[in-house]
């Protein structure tokens, strides 16, 4: 016995001026299985889709067209990892870049991903040492160390030791970072990094010491809390795809295993997504942000 599925009969349901609206409405209807395409049509970009599901696809561009800003739009041109094709008389790839970049993250997510960027090229100019003995860990923790410095509790988090390292976790914090300011607001953000940077701070000292550095432990907090938060509220818009979840989780076992060719700070990561899972659940439960 073998399955077969009935292929999918596109129809017109709607049409753009814009390209980039109708590729932003395209990747939501995607993100709502249901399928869709963009076709460029007499000067104008029609959303063609299913035709058994286009009641239901109408009824999703009567809500879009209200709010076609709404943060839940764009996440989904994010999942689908979706770029607008350039036209002739468009944006150079530099401007466009550019342009998706601060679109993307709030300015809470933009100071945090500098600051990273800072300390590295500072670091690599021939201050590492310095650097890191004033925002390092303390080597002796204790109240009047903290008292002293309190900066070194989360201060380790903007400390990065190779290229691949800070490109791997600004890249995350850039994308999962910017995606929880511009729906729940910089509060949330900077709740979430301190809590969570302190959390698996004083987690890794205590299983290997001071000597560690790192966005990452922030970096699975930001992925905890928007893989529960999207699994507890999807109303809200918040989500990860299954593949990135994979991705993240995969990287943390390999970390576990040692099969990579760096040293990780494996109490760290699994701290931070602790941390990351707890809070997404206790803000949804008590908090409802």
């Amino acid at each position: 016995m073998s399955n077969s599925t009935s292929p999918v009969t596109l129809s017109s349901l709607v049409q753009f001026e814009h390209y980039n609206i109708a590729l932003l409405f395209c990747n939501y209807l995607l993100s709502q299985d249901i399928p869709a395409k963009v076709e460029s049509e007499d000067n104008a970009f029609v959303i063609y889709c299913d035709s058994q599901q286009r009641d239901r696809a109408k009824a999703i561009f009567e809500e879009f067209i209200k709010q076609p800003h709404h943060p839940k739009y764009q996440q989904a041109a994010w999942d689908n990892a979706e770029i607008s094709d350039l036209k002739d008389n468009g944006p150079s790839v530099l401007l466009q870049f550019k342009e998706q970049f601060f679109r993307h993250a709030g300015i809470v997510t933009l100071v945090v991903f500098a600051l990273c960027w800072l300390v590295f090229i500072l670091s690599e100019l021939g201050w590492k040492q310095d650097i890191f003995n004033q925002i390092g860990f303390y080597y002796h923790f204790t109240i009047a160390n903290f008292i002293d410095h309190p900066f070194r509790l989360i201060g380790p988090a903007f400390f990065h030791f190779t290229w691949l390292h800070i490109i791997f976790n600004t890249m995350w914090w850039w994308q999962i970072g910017g995606s929880i300011e511009r729906v729940l607001g910089k509060g949330a953000l900077i709740n979430l990094l301190l809590i969570s940077a302190i959390v698996s701070n004083v987690g890794q000292f205590m299983v290997s010491g001071p000597n560690f550095g790192g966005l990452s432990g922030v970096v699975y907090a930001l992925f905890g809390y928007m893989w529960w938060y999207g699994w507890l509220a999807p109303e809200k818009g918040l989500t990860l795809s299954k593949p990135i979840v994979g991705i993240l989780l995969f990287f943390m076992l390999l970390g576990f295993a040692e099969a990579l060719p760096v040293n990780m700070a494996n109490t760290a990561h699994l701290l931070g997504l602790i941390s990351g899972c707890g809070l997404a659940w206790f803000n949804i439960k008590f908090i409802k942000n």
